[in-house]
């Protein structure tokens, strides 16, 4: 069964992967950039407000998922 939050990260990756092919790599590691900021800001945006080490990085991670999908 899919959970809620693997279509997110099969939308990411399928981005990616189809702008690798399509276009250069170039592509596909600024994607995955802009994934990996968007979680370091929500991860120090958590830890700022004194949440654990790992409450902070699921809820990062859910964060950013959260927004990527706002638009489906």
């Amino acid at each position: 069964m899919l959970r809620g939050s693997t279509l997110p990260i099969l939308l990411w990756t399928g981005v990616a992967c189809f702008a690798y092919f399509v276009y250069n790599p170039l592509v596909a590691m600024v994607i995955g950039g802009g994934f990996t900021l968007s979680f370091i800001v929500g991860f120090g945006l958590r830890r700022r407000a004194r949440h654990s080490v790992r409450c902070s990085t699921y809820g990062a991670l859910a964060g950013v998922l959260d927004k990527s999908m706002a638009g489906f």
